[in-house]
């Protein structure tokens, strides 16, 4: 298991903060919850097309961004 020391006193408040609004006060639970959130935002950055780059092919012409239909 790690052993982490945050000296900066604006984070340390922070993460109380968040401890106690968040998980009753468990500060180690709010630290899990922020990195999973951080990671989770990380893995759908990736492409708009899943796990398989250049697995969609568009045909020349065609905008992926313009209406399908006019209403």
């Amino acid at each position: 298991m790690a052993n982490i020391t945050i000296k900066r006193a604006d984070v340390v408040s922070l993460v109380e903060e968040a401890a106690r609004k968040l998980t009753d006060g468990d500060i180690t639970e709010v630290i899990g919850l922020a990195l999973r959130r951080l990671l989770d935002q990380e893995m759908r950055s990736g492409s708009l097309f899943g796990a398989h780059p250049r697995s969609v092919r568009v045909r020349s012409g065609v905008v992926l961004t313009d209406p399908i239909s006019e209403l």
